[in-house]
């Protein structure tokens, strides 16, 4: 069987301004939902340019959190972002996760799991190195469901013959696969829940710059012939109706869940 290949994101600026805002708003709903205990020891699998780990940070009040991710230059823009004495951060692979068994109280994954080439893997793994009774939790966009940020902009490239880039196991973004993972890795009291955020553009030209610079997708749309670029933005400024003031305000759903290890 050909393995999945891992896709990384290397520009933690350019994803914080892609993405940062709507995936703050989504992480702040889901630290609501997941209601977690402060004083704990804690790993952001898949921590990116550590934007939720500083979300951990500033509204879990952690005794200590570690962030892991497999591209050292988003692990240097993290670091720059929130380097301290109780916040880590090191290059490591998400089914192989650089540390001990029990090793922690809570593992999350934020926006990560559907781009990790074995899932089942990382789950486990996460399973793996937090103490009987702790946490394992995370959340991703709802892709197969219609639920990704940028969903309005990969359907009209997929109607221009642009094959979307959605990742490699986008099929973890379900809530029946999330469920089915975590029975898997043996994590018992899983609940799970939906999470529904907005992000407002001053205006379409403001939201078609920012679409342009997305990871993967900025190569893309580049690659595509001049008129179907332009029919692109043409079909988006139709569908992405603007109000009153000429703003654009759209949204976005993701699945969230967690579970706990079992004593």
């Amino acid at each position: 069987m050909d393995e999945k290949p891992q896709i990384r994101f290397d520009d933690g600026a350019a994803y914080e301004e892609f993405m940062g805002k709507k995936s703050r708003t989504a992480g702040d709903a889901f630290l609501r939902w997941l209601t977690p205990a402060a004083g704990s020891r804690w790993v952001d699998v898949g921590c990116g340019n550590g934007a939720f780990t500083e979300m951990l940070v500033e509204r879990c009040t952690p005794l200590t959190v570690s962030g892991v991710d497999p591209s050292a230059e988003q692990i240097a823009y993290a670091r720059q972002r929130l380097g301290s004495d109780s916040v880590r951060f090191e290059v490591g692979d998400a089914m192989a996760l650089p540390y001990g068994a029990a090793a922690f109280d809570a593992a999350v994954m934020a926006l990560v799991i559907f781009f990790v080439p074995d899932p089942a893997k990382s789950v486990a793994e996460m399973a793996r190195v937090v103490r009987p009774g702790g946490s394992v939790s995370a959340y991703a966009w709802d892709i197969l469901g219609g639920g990704f940020p940028y969903q309005v902009l990969q359907d009209e490239m997929a109607k221009l013959a642009t094959t979307p880039l959605w990742p490699p196991s986008v099929e973890a973004s379900r809530l029946e696969t999330m469920r089915a993972l975590w029975a898997e890795a043996g994590l018992t009291q899983v609940e799970t829940t939906a999470i529904t955020v907005e992000r407002t553009f001053a205006d379409f030209d403001s939201f078609w710059a920012i679409a342009q610079t997305g990871p993967r997708l900025a190569a893309s749309i580049a690659a595509m012939p001049v008129g179907d670029r332009q029919l692109l933005s043409d079909r988006l400024r139709a569908r992405l109706r603007a109000d009153a003031d000429g703003r654009i305000t759209y949204s976005a759903r993701a699945n969230a869940i967690k579970g706990v290890v079992p004593s």
